[in-house]
């Protein structure tokens, strides 16, 4: 994973979210199918001021008011430069989900599996109440070197409902950042891998954090049946 503030989740009729590690929390932002366009012109390597008239010039030629549209564009790459974000990593390719398991169908887990749970979680609520993101994201990709070989899909199951019982006995609110950030350090805890992902959905818009295994995602919500949600940073295991 590269050294980038900026991350992006895109989907070509969707448009863009970015997610901004720089302020402590992280910050998401998402672009319309339109303002998307000018996003890629512009980080593809096109001067901001080309890119807002080739904008200008493409809805032109398709009925709408040039100077209404240049005013708009302008505007908002006035926007998106002050705010830096015409910089952005490369987003991650589009992965086959072919599963996306829920945590009302998964089987207990283990003993060791249970502590683990409970030490993820406490250690993921420190580091997301004491360090910013982008810092927290470098503490995952550490623990992702600890030894260990890929998870299989009741693996991963097993230590997120480890996690969720973990939150359980827990006063304070988790949420999906830090219940998958959790469950990815319980899985490195117990030797196993899991990829931790931070994303979001065009529609309803929304931004969420999972794990997966290949080709699947663990421990949604059953409550909460949308599905895709684009990935725009992973953090996958280096050992």
């Amino acid at each position: 994973m590269r050294a980038e503030p900026v991350f992006a989740a895109a989907a070509e009729e969707d448009g863009v979210a970015l997610i901004d590690l720089r302020p402590s929390r992280g910050k998401w932002k998402f672009l319309d199918p339109v303002g998307a366009g000018l996003w890629r012109k512009v980080v593809s390597g096109t001067p901001r001021e080309h890119a807002v008239e080739e904008m200008v010039a493409y809805w032109a030629q398709r009925g709408a008011d040039p100077d209404r549209v240049r005013t708009d564009m302008q505007a908002l790459a006035d926007q998106l430069h002050a705010e830096g974000l015409f910089t952005s990593a490369p987003h991650p390719p589009t992965t086959l989900v072919t599963e996306v398991r829920y945590i009302d169908n998964v089987a207990r887990p283990r003993p060791a599996q249970r502590a683990a749970g409970y030490v993820g979680l406490g250690t993921a609520l420190v580091l997301l109440r004491c360090l910013p993101v982008r810092l927290v994201v470098r503490a995952a990709c550490l623990a992702g070197r600890l030894p260990g070989r890929a998870a299989s899909p009741e693996e991963a199951d097993a230590v997120c409902t480890a996690v969720r019982r973990a939150v359980w006995w827990w006063p304070g609110r988790a949420a999906c950042l830090e219940e998958s950030l959790a469950a990815y350090l319980a899985a490195a805890l117990t030797g196993r891998r899991v990829a931790w992902v931070l994303g979001a959905r065009f529609a309803p818009q929304g931004a969420h954090a999972w794990i997966a295994t290949t080709g699947a995602v663990h421990g949604q919500e059953a409550a909460d049946r949308v599905w895709p949600y684009r990935a725009a940073l992973t953090v996958e295991p280096s050992n």
